[in-house]
């Protein structure tokens, strides 16, 4: 399988007569007062009017990456361990 390509363009809801085609653009954001640059970022671009559609699973993924908690442990919370189980939860001889 030809791995170079790119998926069928789609009819552009905004103007009705251009095609969304996909491209790699460098995607701009910003972060607090950074500007944040990404290259080779997937949109699909209508070749009439401009109009921009990205990719959803990569803004989740560059949103992930730019949460200020990324890479931070998580603060899982510990259940205190008991030291003999309690007689109740044993299961009976007799069953």
């Amino acid at each position: 399988m030809n791995e170079n390509i790119l998926p069928e363009p789609f009819q552009c809801d905004e103007c009705q007569a251009g095609m969304l085609r996909l491209r790699f653009i460098t995607y701009f954001t910003w972060l607090g007062e950074e500007l944040i640059t990404v290259p080779n970022f997937p949109a699909w671009i209508c070749d009439v009017c401009g109009r921009r559609e990205y990719d959803e699973k990569s803004i989740s993924w560059l949103t992930m990456l730019l949460n200020p908690n990324a890479g931070k442990p998580t603060g899982r919370k510990t259940a205190s361990r008991r030291a003999t189980p309690r007689a109740a939860s044993r299961p009976s001889a007799e069953s």
